[in-house]
Protein backbone atom coordinates (compact mmCIF):
# COMPACT_ATOMS: atom_id res chain seq x y z
CA UNK A 1 0.00 0.00 0.00
CA UNK A 2 1.53 3.86 -0.68
CA UNK A 3 2.70 5.17 2.11
CA UNK A 4 0.01 7.91 1.69
CA UNK A 5 -2.77 5.92 2.73
CA UNK A 6 -1.01 4.71 5.83
CA UNK A 7 -1.52 6.23 9.56
CA UNK A 8 0.14 5.16 12.33
CA UNK A 9 -0.65 6.31 15.33
CA UNK A 10 -0.88 5.18 19.35
CA UNK A 11 -3.18 5.92 22.15
CA UNK A 12 -1.40 7.05 25.89
CA UNK A 13 -3.18 7.52 28.99
CA UNK A 14 -2.79 7.25 32.59
CA UNK A 15 -4.16 3.99 34.35
CA UNK A 16 -7.76 3.44 33.97
CA UNK A 17 -8.31 6.29 31.94
CA UNK A 18 -10.11 4.26 28.99
CA UNK A 19 -7.28 3.69 26.40
CA UNK A 20 -8.43 0.04 25.99
CA UNK A 21 -12.02 0.45 25.67
CA UNK A 22 -11.32 3.35 23.29
CA UNK A 23 -9.47 0.60 20.90
CA UNK A 24 -12.18 -1.53 21.43
CA UNK A 25 -14.95 0.87 19.94
CA UNK A 26 -12.61 1.78 16.62
CA UNK A 27 -12.20 -1.90 15.87
CA UNK A 28 -15.73 -2.23 16.00
CA UNK A 29 -16.61 1.27 14.25
CA UNK A 30 -14.10 -0.06 11.31
CA UNK A 31 -15.50 -3.66 11.49
CA UNK A 32 -12.13 -5.10 12.29
CA UNK A 33 -13.67 -7.49 14.73
CA UNK A 34 -17.06 -9.30 14.28
CA UNK A 35 -19.59 -8.33 16.67
CA UNK A 36 -19.48 -12.03 17.67
CA UNK A 37 -16.21 -12.19 18.66
CA UNK A 38 -15.77 -8.65 20.22
CA UNK A 39 -14.79 -8.62 24.22
CA UNK A 40 -14.46 -5.92 26.44
CA UNK A 41 -10.21 -4.73 26.60
CA UNK A 42 -9.99 -7.51 22.79
CA UNK A 43 -6.16 -6.03 23.11
CA UNK A 44 -5.62 -6.58 26.84
CA UNK A 45 -5.25 -10.73 26.63
CA UNK A 46 -3.70 -12.10 29.77
CA UNK A 47 -6.63 -12.61 32.70
CA UNK A 48 -4.28 -10.73 34.68
CA UNK A 49 -4.65 -7.47 32.77
CA UNK A 50 -8.47 -7.42 32.84
CA UNK A 51 -8.69 -8.42 36.14
CA UNK A 52 -6.29 -4.90 37.37
CA UNK A 53 -7.55 -2.90 34.75
CA UNK A 54 -3.77 -2.20 33.53
CA UNK A 55 -2.27 -2.80 29.84
CA UNK A 56 0.94 -5.24 30.89
CA UNK A 57 2.04 -6.19 27.12
CA UNK A 58 1.02 -3.63 24.36
CA UNK A 59 -0.46 -4.94 21.19
CA UNK A 60 -0.84 -3.58 17.63
CA UNK A 61 -3.99 -3.66 15.64
CA UNK A 62 -4.66 -2.70 11.93
CA UNK A 63 -7.86 -1.39 10.84
CA UNK A 64 -9.26 0.77 7.66
CA UNK A 65 -11.43 3.15 7.40
CA UNK A 66 -12.29 5.58 4.33
CA UNK A 67 -9.51 3.63 2.33
CA UNK A 68 -6.92 4.46 4.91
CA UNK A 69 -4.79 1.82 7.15
CA UNK A 70 -4.84 3.32 10.34
CA UNK A 71 -2.07 0.65 12.97
CA UNK A 72 -3.25 1.37 16.36
CA UNK A 73 -0.92 0.39 18.39
CA UNK A 74 -1.94 0.10 22.11
CA UNK A 75 0.44 0.74 25.04
CA UNK A 76 1.64 -0.13 28.63
CA UNK A 77 0.11 3.01 30.76
CA UNK A 78 2.25 2.33 34.32
CA UNK A 79 5.95 4.01 34.70
CA UNK A 80 7.66 0.74 35.09
CA UNK A 81 7.11 0.22 31.25
CA UNK A 82 7.96 3.65 30.35
CA UNK A 83 11.11 2.64 27.89
CA UNK A 84 8.85 0.52 26.15
CA UNK A 85 6.11 3.28 25.93
CA UNK A 86 8.56 5.38 24.68
CA UNK A 87 9.98 2.50 21.77
CA UNK A 88 5.74 2.64 20.96
CA UNK A 89 6.01 6.10 20.24
CA UNK A 90 8.78 5.61 17.87
CA UNK A 91 7.23 3.39 15.42
CA UNK A 92 3.99 6.25 15.42
CA UNK A 93 3.25 9.70 13.79
CA UNK A 94 0.79 10.68 16.06
CA UNK A 95 -0.69 10.05 19.20
CA UNK A 96 -4.22 9.98 20.60
CA UNK A 97 -4.31 11.07 24.06
CA UNK A 98 -6.89 9.98 26.45
CA UNK A 99 -8.00 12.26 29.81
CA UNK A 100 -10.76 10.82 32.19
CA UNK A 101 -13.53 14.04 31.82
CA UNK A 102 -14.10 13.05 36.20
CA UNK A 103 -10.59 12.93 37.13
CA UNK A 104 -8.67 15.31 34.98
CA UNK A 105 -4.81 15.64 33.97
CA UNK A 106 -2.63 12.62 36.49
CA UNK A 107 1.24 12.17 36.78
CA UNK A 108 1.51 9.22 34.15
CA UNK A 109 -0.40 11.55 31.56
CA UNK A 110 1.93 14.31 32.09
CA UNK A 111 5.23 11.50 31.69
CA UNK A 112 3.69 10.53 28.21
CA UNK A 113 2.92 13.78 26.97
CA UNK A 114 6.47 14.75 27.36
CA UNK A 115 7.45 11.61 25.88
CA UNK A 116 5.03 12.34 22.60
CA UNK A 117 6.21 15.47 22.62
CA UNK A 118 10.37 14.70 22.36
CA UNK A 119 9.35 11.92 19.87
CA UNK A 120 7.56 15.15 17.92
CA UNK A 121 4.17 13.17 17.11
CA UNK A 122 1.26 14.98 16.40
CA UNK A 123 -1.08 14.86 19.44
CA UNK A 124 -4.53 14.91 19.21
CA UNK A 125 -6.64 15.61 22.62
CA UNK A 126 -9.23 13.42 23.95
CA UNK A 127 -11.69 13.85 26.84
CA UNK A 128 -13.40 10.35 27.72
CA UNK A 129 -16.09 9.88 29.74
CA UNK A 130 -18.02 12.41 29.31
CA UNK A 131 -21.02 10.30 30.06
CA UNK A 132 -20.67 10.06 33.19
CA UNK A 133 -22.25 11.78 36.23
CA UNK A 134 -19.54 13.01 38.23
CA UNK A 135 -17.76 14.81 34.56
CA UNK A 136 -16.11 18.10 34.71
CA UNK A 137 -15.77 18.60 30.93
CA UNK A 138 -15.00 22.62 31.63
CA UNK A 139 -12.44 22.08 34.51
CA UNK A 140 -10.45 18.73 32.78
CA UNK A 141 -11.00 20.86 29.30
CA UNK A 142 -8.53 23.88 30.56
CA UNK A 143 -6.88 21.82 32.46
CA UNK A 144 -5.71 20.32 28.66
CA UNK A 145 -5.63 23.68 27.10
CA UNK A 146 -2.74 24.76 29.80
CA UNK A 147 -1.00 21.52 29.31
CA UNK A 148 -0.74 21.59 24.99
CA UNK A 149 -1.59 25.14 24.50
CA UNK A 150 -4.11 23.85 22.21
CA UNK A 151 -7.75 25.39 21.23
CA UNK A 152 -11.10 24.20 22.68
CA UNK A 153 -12.32 23.03 19.39
CA UNK A 154 -9.67 20.83 19.05
CA UNK A 155 -10.28 18.80 22.50
CA UNK A 156 -12.58 15.91 21.05
CA UNK A 157 -15.21 14.93 23.60
CA UNK A 158 -15.97 11.38 23.47
CA UNK A 159 -17.87 8.64 25.76
CA UNK A 160 -15.81 5.39 24.45
CA UNK A 161 -18.12 3.14 26.53
CA UNK A 162 -21.38 4.03 24.24
CA UNK A 163 -19.43 4.79 21.80
CA UNK A 164 -20.18 8.57 21.34
CA UNK A 165 -17.78 10.45 19.32
CA UNK A 166 -15.86 7.80 18.46
CA UNK A 167 -16.05 7.68 14.30
CA UNK A 168 -14.96 11.57 14.44
CA UNK A 169 -11.63 10.84 16.52
CA UNK A 170 -11.10 7.74 14.01
CA UNK A 171 -11.30 11.18 11.06
CA UNK A 172 -9.46 13.37 12.76
CA UNK A 173 -5.92 11.30 12.90
CA UNK A 174 -6.63 10.64 9.22
CA UNK A 175 -6.93 14.16 8.57
CA UNK A 176 -4.43 15.28 11.11
CA UNK A 177 -1.75 12.72 11.52
CA UNK A 178 0.57 13.05 8.59
CA UNK A 179 1.59 9.50 6.83
CA UNK A 180 4.99 7.61 7.10
CA UNK A 181 7.71 9.32 5.17
CA UNK A 182 10.26 6.31 4.65
CA UNK A 183 12.37 5.46 1.75
CA UNK A 184 11.00 2.53 -0.08
CA UNK A 185 14.41 2.33 -1.89
CA UNK A 186 17.56 2.24 0.62
CA UNK A 187 18.43 -0.49 3.03
CA UNK A 188 15.90 -2.15 4.74
CA UNK A 189 15.55 -0.63 8.58
CA UNK A 190 12.77 -1.88 10.85
CA UNK A 191 11.90 -1.27 14.63
CA UNK A 192 11.60 -3.38 16.93
CA UNK A 193 8.60 -1.90 19.43
CA UNK A 194 7.85 -5.75 21.30
CA UNK A 195 8.82 -9.09 21.04
CA UNK A 196 7.65 -12.17 23.10
CA UNK A 197 8.04 -16.01 22.69
CA UNK A 198 5.33 -18.25 21.35
CA UNK A 199 5.69 -21.95 22.60
CA UNK A 200 5.27 -23.22 19.30
CA UNK A 201 6.49 -20.58 16.94
CA UNK A 202 9.45 -19.21 18.84
CA UNK A 203 10.00 -15.46 18.99
CA UNK A 204 7.96 -13.15 17.51
CA UNK A 205 8.32 -9.41 16.24
CA UNK A 206 6.22 -6.36 16.38
CA UNK A 207 8.08 -4.15 14.34
CA UNK A 208 7.64 -0.74 12.01
CA UNK A 209 9.42 -0.46 9.28
CA UNK A 210 11.35 2.75 8.79
CA UNK A 211 12.80 2.08 5.06
CA UNK A 212 12.97 -0.83 2.93
CA UNK A 213 10.66 -3.89 3.10
CA UNK A 214 10.63 -7.40 4.60
CA UNK A 215 9.97 -10.54 2.58
CA UNK A 216 8.92 -13.77 3.81
CA UNK A 217 12.23 -16.23 4.09
CA UNK A 218 14.65 -13.13 4.28
CA UNK A 219 17.71 -13.64 6.21
CA UNK A 220 17.58 -10.66 8.91
CA UNK A 221 19.74 -9.42 11.28
CA UNK A 222 19.70 -7.51 14.43
CA UNK A 223 21.96 -4.57 14.72
CA UNK A 224 22.38 -3.94 18.45
CA UNK A 225 22.50 -7.80 19.48
CA UNK A 226 24.33 -8.68 16.47
CA UNK A 227 21.44 -12.02 16.51
CA UNK A 228 20.61 -13.45 13.04
CA UNK A 229 17.71 -15.39 12.11
CA UNK A 230 14.86 -16.16 9.71
CA UNK A 231 11.42 -14.42 9.03
CA UNK A 232 9.53 -17.44 8.92
CA UNK A 233 6.71 -15.67 8.55
CA UNK A 234 5.27 -12.00 7.66
CA UNK A 235 2.30 -10.14 8.45
CA UNK A 236 -0.13 -7.74 10.06
CA UNK A 237 -2.37 -7.97 13.18
CA UNK A 238 -5.92 -7.43 12.89
CA UNK A 239 -6.02 -8.62 16.05
CA UNK A 240 -5.30 -12.22 14.68
CA UNK A 241 -2.41 -12.81 12.72
CA UNK A 242 -2.57 -12.64 8.96
CA UNK A 243 -0.25 -13.65 6.84
CA UNK A 244 1.18 -11.50 3.81
CA UNK A 245 4.14 -11.76 1.61
CA UNK A 246 5.78 -8.65 2.77
CA UNK A 247 5.80 -5.77 5.25
CA UNK A 248 6.48 -2.85 3.61
CA UNK A 249 7.68 0.61 4.09
CA UNK A 250 5.83 2.73 6.81
CA UNK A 251 3.77 -0.48 7.71
CA UNK A 252 3.84 -2.32 10.74
CA UNK A 253 3.66 -5.58 11.36
CA UNK A 254 5.21 -8.76 12.92
CA UNK A 255 7.79 -11.49 12.01
CA UNK A 256 7.75 -14.93 12.98
CA UNK A 257 11.64 -15.79 13.77
CA UNK A 258 13.40 -19.03 14.39
CA UNK A 259 15.37 -17.18 17.68
CA UNK A 260 14.94 -19.01 20.68
CA UNK A 261 15.04 -16.09 23.41
CA UNK A 262 13.76 -12.30 23.24
CA UNK A 263 17.41 -11.71 24.29
CA UNK A 264 18.31 -11.87 20.80
CA UNK A 265 15.80 -9.29 19.41
CA UNK A 266 15.40 -6.54 22.16
CA UNK A 267 12.39 -4.25 22.03
CA UNK A 268 14.24 -0.80 20.29
CA UNK A 269 16.50 -2.96 18.61
CA UNK A 270 16.80 -2.36 14.17
CA UNK A 271 15.77 -5.56 11.96
CA UNK A 272 17.87 -5.55 8.65
CA UNK A 273 17.76 -7.87 5.83
CA UNK A 274 20.59 -9.83 4.31
CA UNK A 275 19.86 -8.83 0.27
CA UNK A 276 19.21 -4.99 1.47
CA UNK A 277 21.55 -4.74 4.53
CA UNK A 278 21.88 -1.57 6.48
CA UNK A 279 24.57 -1.07 8.86
CA UNK A 280 22.77 2.59 10.44
CA UNK A 281 20.92 1.24 13.64
CA UNK A 282 17.83 3.95 14.16
CA UNK A 283 18.81 6.05 17.44
CA UNK A 284 17.25 5.42 20.46
CA UNK A 285 17.67 1.80 21.52
CA UNK A 286 18.96 0.85 25.37
CA UNK A 287 20.04 -1.61 26.85
CA UNK A 288 16.68 -1.86 29.65
CA UNK A 289 18.55 -3.01 33.38
CA UNK A 290 16.38 -3.93 36.20
CA UNK A 291 17.00 -1.87 39.49
CA UNK A 292 14.22 -4.00 42.12
CA UNK A 293 15.66 -6.71 43.03
CA UNK A 294 14.00 -9.59 45.17
CA UNK A 295 14.88 -13.84 46.39
CA UNK A 296 12.13 -15.51 45.66
CA UNK A 297 12.19 -19.30 47.28
CA UNK A 298 9.92 -21.99 47.46
CA UNK A 299 8.03 -22.53 50.94
CA UNK A 300 9.03 -26.65 50.34
CA UNK A 301 12.37 -27.04 49.04
CA UNK A 302 11.19 -30.03 46.55
CA UNK A 303 9.66 -27.08 44.52
CA UNK A 304 13.06 -25.16 43.95
CA UNK A 305 13.49 -27.12 40.06
CA UNK A 306 9.81 -26.03 39.28
CA UNK A 307 10.73 -22.74 40.64
CA UNK A 308 13.95 -22.27 38.53
CA UNK A 309 11.76 -23.64 34.66
CA UNK A 310 9.03 -21.79 35.53
CA UNK A 311 11.78 -18.01 35.55
CA UNK A 312 13.26 -19.94 32.29
CA UNK A 313 10.38 -19.63 30.58
CA UNK A 314 8.91 -16.08 31.61
CA UNK A 315 12.54 -14.96 30.99
CA UNK A 316 12.10 -16.34 27.73
CA UNK A 317 9.22 -13.80 26.89
CA UNK A 318 10.29 -11.31 28.84
CA UNK A 319 14.32 -9.82 28.23
CA UNK A 320 14.17 -7.08 30.98
CA UNK A 321 13.82 -10.01 33.66
CA UNK A 322 17.15 -11.20 35.03
CA UNK A 323 17.88 -13.78 37.73
CA UNK A 324 20.45 -15.70 39.27
CA UNK A 325 20.17 -18.58 41.59
CA UNK A 326 20.69 -17.89 45.40
CA UNK A 327 21.45 -20.14 48.57
CA UNK A 328 20.23 -18.98 52.22
CA UNK A 329 20.66 -20.70 55.04
CA UNK A 330 17.31 -20.48 56.48
CA UNK A 331 14.98 -20.47 53.38
CA UNK A 332 17.08 -22.59 50.97
CA UNK A 333 17.54 -23.18 47.48
CA UNK A 334 15.80 -19.79 45.48
CA UNK A 335 16.47 -17.53 43.21
CA UNK A 336 17.41 -13.88 43.07
CA UNK A 337 15.32 -12.05 40.50
CA UNK A 338 15.88 -8.68 38.89
CA UNK A 339 12.61 -6.02 38.13
CA UNK A 340 12.29 -3.07 36.09
CA UNK A 341 9.63 -1.87 39.18
CA UNK A 342 7.19 -3.25 41.74
CA UNK A 343 4.44 -3.52 39.53
CA UNK A 344 6.41 -5.69 37.13
CA UNK A 345 7.68 -7.61 40.20
CA UNK A 346 3.96 -8.11 41.68
CA UNK A 347 3.16 -9.40 37.78
CA UNK A 348 5.89 -11.76 37.77
CA UNK A 349 4.89 -13.62 41.06
CA UNK A 350 1.20 -13.60 40.41
CA UNK A 351 2.44 -15.35 37.33
CA UNK A 352 4.45 -17.90 39.37
CA UNK A 353 2.02 -18.36 41.65
CA UNK A 354 -1.29 -18.58 39.05
CA UNK A 355 0.41 -20.18 35.76
CA UNK A 356 2.77 -22.42 37.14
CA UNK A 357 0.79 -23.24 40.45
CA UNK A 358 3.97 -22.43 42.97
CA UNK A 359 4.19 -21.60 46.78
CA UNK A 360 6.33 -18.68 46.91
CA UNK A 361 8.28 -16.78 50.29
CA UNK A 362 9.41 -13.30 49.00
CA UNK A 363 12.24 -11.38 50.49
CA UNK A 364 12.63 -7.61 50.87
CA UNK A 365 12.54 -6.07 47.74
CA UNK A 366 15.44 -4.14 47.39
CA UNK A 367 17.84 -2.26 44.92
CA UNK A 368 21.52 -2.40 43.84
CA UNK A 369 24.13 -0.54 44.99
CA UNK A 370 27.49 1.00 43.51
CA UNK A 371 30.89 0.44 45.95
CA UNK A 372 33.82 1.69 45.75
CA UNK A 373 37.00 0.03 47.85
CA UNK A 374 39.95 1.41 48.64
CA UNK A 375 41.97 -1.06 46.40
CA UNK A 376 39.82 0.90 43.31
CA UNK A 377 37.82 -1.87 42.86
CA UNK A 378 34.21 -0.93 41.74
CA UNK A 379 31.54 -3.75 42.56
CA UNK A 380 27.50 -3.81 41.73
CA UNK A 381 25.71 -5.15 44.74
CA UNK A 382 22.29 -6.44 44.89
CA UNK A 383 21.50 -7.40 48.32
CA UNK A 384 22.70 -6.60 51.75
CA UNK A 385 24.52 -9.72 52.30
CA UNK A 386 26.87 -9.57 49.59
CA UNK A 387 28.55 -6.07 50.93
CA UNK A 388 32.44 -6.95 51.49
CA UNK A 389 34.34 -5.88 54.64
CA UNK A 390 33.40 -2.40 55.34
CA UNK A 391 37.09 -1.80 56.29
CA UNK A 392 37.92 -2.33 52.94
CA UNK A 393 35.07 -0.15 51.85
CA UNK A 394 35.37 3.54 49.80
CA UNK A 395 32.40 4.93 49.16
CA UNK A 396 28.65 3.50 48.42
CA UNK A 397 26.49 4.99 46.07
CA UNK A 398 22.43 4.06 45.96
CA UNK A 399 19.84 4.90 42.85
CA UNK A 400 17.98 8.49 43.00
CA UNK A 401 15.30 8.98 41.07
CA UNK A 402 13.01 12.26 40.11
CA UNK A 403 9.62 11.99 40.78
CA UNK A 404 6.63 13.53 39.70
CA UNK A 405 3.40 13.57 41.99
CA UNK A 406 0.26 15.25 40.56
CA UNK A 407 -2.55 16.01 43.71
CA UNK A 408 -5.56 18.35 44.45
CA UNK A 409 -4.21 21.82 46.13
CA UNK A 410 -5.53 21.20 49.36
CA UNK A 411 -2.87 18.16 49.27
CA UNK A 412 0.55 19.90 49.16
CA UNK A 413 1.49 20.03 53.19
CA UNK A 414 1.04 15.95 53.46
CA UNK A 415 2.67 14.82 50.39
CA UNK A 416 5.78 17.45 51.13
CA UNK A 417 5.84 15.83 54.45
CA UNK A 418 5.41 12.09 53.34
CA UNK A 419 8.31 13.10 50.91
CA UNK A 420 11.00 14.55 53.55
CA UNK A 421 10.35 11.09 55.64
CA UNK A 422 11.27 9.08 52.96
CA UNK A 423 14.93 11.25 52.76
CA UNK A 424 13.61 13.08 49.80
CA UNK A 425 14.14 16.57 48.30
CA UNK A 426 11.17 18.28 46.47
CA UNK A 427 12.60 20.70 44.09
CA UNK A 428 9.51 22.82 42.39
CA UNK A 429 5.85 23.60 43.12
CA UNK A 430 3.90 24.13 40.21
CA UNK A 431 -0.11 24.68 39.42
CA UNK A 432 -2.35 23.09 36.42
CA UNK A 433 -5.68 24.47 37.53
CA UNK A 434 -6.83 22.98 40.56
CA UNK A 435 -4.00 20.67 41.11
CA UNK A 436 -0.08 20.90 41.86
CA UNK A 437 2.80 18.79 39.98
CA UNK A 438 5.32 18.51 42.98
CA UNK A 439 8.85 17.38 41.61
CA UNK A 440 11.27 16.08 43.98
CA UNK A 441 14.42 13.90 44.23
CA UNK A 442 14.60 10.72 46.38
CA UNK A 443 16.03 7.53 47.17
CA UNK A 444 14.80 4.94 45.59
CA UNK A 445 15.47 2.64 48.23
CA UNK A 446 13.36 4.54 50.57
CA UNK A 447 10.28 4.28 47.76
CA UNK A 448 10.23 0.92 47.49
CA UNK A 449 8.06 -1.05 50.30
CA UNK A 450 5.37 1.22 50.93
CA UNK A 451 5.26 5.23 49.33
CA UNK A 452 2.70 4.06 46.58
CA UNK A 453 0.31 3.04 49.53
CA UNK A 454 1.21 5.84 52.03
CA UNK A 455 1.09 8.08 48.84
CA UNK A 456 -3.15 7.13 47.94
CA UNK A 457 -3.68 7.04 52.22
CA UNK A 458 -2.44 10.54 52.41
CA UNK A 459 -4.22 11.96 49.38
CA UNK A 460 -7.52 10.09 49.67
CA UNK A 461 -6.59 8.62 46.76
CA UNK A 462 -6.24 10.95 44.43
CA UNK A 463 -2.63 11.96 44.37
CA UNK A 464 -1.00 10.16 41.35
CA UNK A 465 3.29 9.07 41.27
CA UNK A 466 5.66 8.94 38.46
CA UNK A 467 9.15 8.43 38.36
CA UNK A 468 12.33 8.33 36.42
CA UNK A 469 16.11 6.83 37.52
CA UNK A 470 18.67 9.92 38.13
CA UNK A 471 21.58 9.16 39.43
CA UNK A 472 23.43 6.63 41.95
CA UNK A 473 24.84 9.13 44.44
CA UNK A 474 27.46 8.49 47.44
CA UNK A 475 25.60 8.72 50.75
CA UNK A 476 26.22 7.61 54.25
CA UNK A 477 24.92 3.83 53.74
CA UNK A 478 25.21 1.39 56.51
CA UNK A 479 24.18 -2.37 56.53
CA UNK A 480 21.89 -3.48 59.61
CA UNK A 481 22.30 -7.40 60.28
CA UNK A 482 20.02 -9.04 62.69
CA UNK A 483 21.28 -11.78 65.57
CA UNK A 484 18.82 -14.58 67.32
CA UNK A 485 20.39 -16.41 70.06
CA UNK A 486 23.87 -14.82 69.10
CA UNK A 487 23.43 -16.27 65.56
CA UNK A 488 23.31 -13.56 62.19
CA UNK A 489 20.57 -14.48 59.63
CA UNK A 490 21.61 -13.07 56.55
CA UNK A 491 18.54 -12.82 54.38
CA UNK A 492 17.30 -10.48 57.00
CA UNK A 493 20.22 -8.02 56.42
CA UNK A 494 19.27 -4.48 55.00
CA UNK A 495 21.29 -1.30 54.04
CA UNK A 496 20.02 1.87 54.92
CA UNK A 497 21.04 5.20 55.14
CA UNK A 498 23.00 5.78 59.18
CA UNK A 499 20.71 7.85 60.55
CA UNK A 500 17.60 5.79 59.77
CA UNK A 501 19.35 2.75 61.06
CA UNK A 502 18.63 3.17 64.79
CA UNK A 503 14.82 2.88 64.32
CA UNK A 504 15.21 0.42 61.79
CA UNK A 505 16.41 -2.00 63.92
CA UNK A 506 14.40 -0.89 66.50
CA UNK A 507 11.61 -2.07 64.18
CA UNK A 508 12.51 -5.29 63.22
CA UNK A 509 13.72 -6.68 66.42
CA UNK A 510 10.36 -6.22 67.93
CA UNK A 511 7.88 -7.58 64.99
CA UNK A 512 11.12 -10.77 65.03
CA UNK A 513 9.87 -10.69 69.08
CA UNK A 514 6.51 -11.92 67.90
CA UNK A 515 7.05 -14.11 65.23
CA UNK A 516 10.02 -16.26 66.80
CA UNK A 517 9.01 -19.12 68.76
CA UNK A 518 9.66 -19.49 72.59
CA UNK A 519 12.61 -21.80 73.48
CA UNK A 520 13.10 -23.36 76.97
CA UNK A 521 16.08 -20.91 76.99
CA UNK A 522 16.08 -17.19 77.20
CA UNK A 523 16.61 -15.81 73.31
CA UNK A 524 18.16 -12.83 72.45
CA UNK A 525 17.14 -10.34 69.38
CA UNK A 526 19.28 -8.36 68.15
CA UNK A 527 20.33 -5.82 65.49
CA UNK A 528 23.86 -4.34 64.66
CA UNK A 529 25.83 -2.25 62.54
CA UNK A 530 29.74 -4.04 62.02
CA UNK A 531 30.77 -5.08 65.48
CA UNK A 532 27.99 -2.24 67.13
CA UNK A 533 24.95 -3.68 68.40
CA UNK A 534 22.24 -0.69 68.04
CA UNK A 535 18.74 -2.31 69.49
CA UNK A 536 18.14 -5.74 71.23
CA UNK A 537 15.02 -7.63 72.81
CA UNK A 538 15.02 -10.76 74.77
CA UNK A 539 12.25 -13.47 74.04
CA UNK A 540 11.93 -14.97 77.80
CA UNK A 541 12.60 -18.28 78.32
CA UNK A 542 9.41 -20.93 79.38
CA UNK A 543 9.54 -21.74 82.83
CA UNK A 544 8.51 -25.24 84.35
CA UNK A 545 8.38 -24.63 88.70
CA UNK A 546 10.58 -27.35 89.70
CA UNK A 547 9.97 -26.69 93.00
CA UNK A 548 5.80 -27.35 92.66
CA UNK A 549 5.98 -31.25 94.09
CA UNK A 550 8.28 -30.12 97.55
CA UNK A 551 6.26 -30.40 100.57
CA UNK A 552 8.06 -28.48 103.42
CA UNK A 553 10.86 -29.27 104.42
CA UNK A 554 14.37 -26.88 104.67
CA UNK A 555 14.80 -23.97 101.97
CA UNK A 556 17.71 -25.12 100.76
CA UNK A 557 16.47 -28.38 99.24
CA UNK A 558 14.66 -25.86 96.91
CA UNK A 559 17.41 -23.55 95.82
CA UNK A 560 18.93 -26.36 94.97
CA UNK A 561 16.88 -27.09 92.53
CA UNK A 562 16.35 -23.92 91.28
CA UNK A 563 20.29 -23.57 90.82
CA UNK A 564 20.22 -27.10 89.27
CA UNK A 565 17.20 -25.41 86.40
CA UNK A 566 19.28 -22.34 86.21
CA UNK A 567 22.47 -24.67 85.44
CA UNK A 568 20.47 -26.33 82.24
CA UNK A 569 18.96 -23.66 81.09
CA UNK A 570 22.47 -21.94 80.72
CA UNK A 571 23.64 -25.33 78.94
CA UNK A 572 20.73 -25.21 76.71
CA UNK A 573 21.52 -21.54 75.71
CA UNK A 574 25.11 -23.00 74.76
CA UNK A 575 23.87 -25.40 72.63
CA UNK A 576 20.69 -24.62 72.07
CA UNK A 577 19.42 -23.97 68.50
CA UNK A 578 16.56 -21.24 67.44
CA UNK A 579 14.34 -22.32 64.64
CA UNK A 580 13.07 -19.29 62.51
CA UNK A 581 9.82 -20.19 60.72
CA UNK A 582 9.79 -19.18 57.39
CA UNK A 583 6.67 -17.47 58.14
CA UNK A 584 9.21 -14.71 59.82
CA UNK A 585 10.06 -13.47 56.85
CA UNK A 586 6.66 -12.84 54.94
CA UNK A 587 5.85 -10.73 58.52
CA UNK A 588 9.38 -9.18 58.19
CA UNK A 589 8.29 -8.06 54.15
CA UNK A 590 5.53 -5.71 55.87
CA UNK A 591 6.95 -2.64 57.44
CA UNK A 592 4.31 -0.80 58.39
Amino acid sequence: MSQSNIRNFCIIAHIDHGKSTLADRMMEITHTVEKRDMKSQLLDSMDLEREKGITIKLAPVRMHHKGVDLNLIDTPGHVDFSYEVSRSLEACEGAVLVVDASQGIQAQTLANVYLALAADLTIIPVLNKIDLPAADVPRVSAEIINLLGCAEQDILKISAKTGEGVETVLDTIVERVVPPMGDANSPTRALIFDSYYDDYRGVILYTRVVDGAIKKGDTIAMLATGAHGLALEVGALSPAMKEEPDIGTGEIGYIVTNLKTTRDAKVGDTVTVRRSHSDQALPGYQNVKPFVYAGFFPVSNEDYQDLKDAVEKLSLSDSALQFEPENSPVLGFGVRIGFLGLLHMDIIRERLEREYDLDLVVTNPSTDYQVSLTSGEELDIKSASDLPNVATVKEIREPWIKGEIVVPQEYIGAVIQLIVAKRGRQSNLSYIDERALISFEAPLANLLTDFYDQLKSVTSGYGSFNYELSAYRAEDLVRVDFYVGGEMVDALSVMCHRSESMALGRDVTKKLKEVVPRQSFEVSLQAAIGGKFIARENIGAYRKDVTGYLYGGDVSRKKKLLAKQAKGKKRMKRFGKVDIPSEAFTVMLKRD
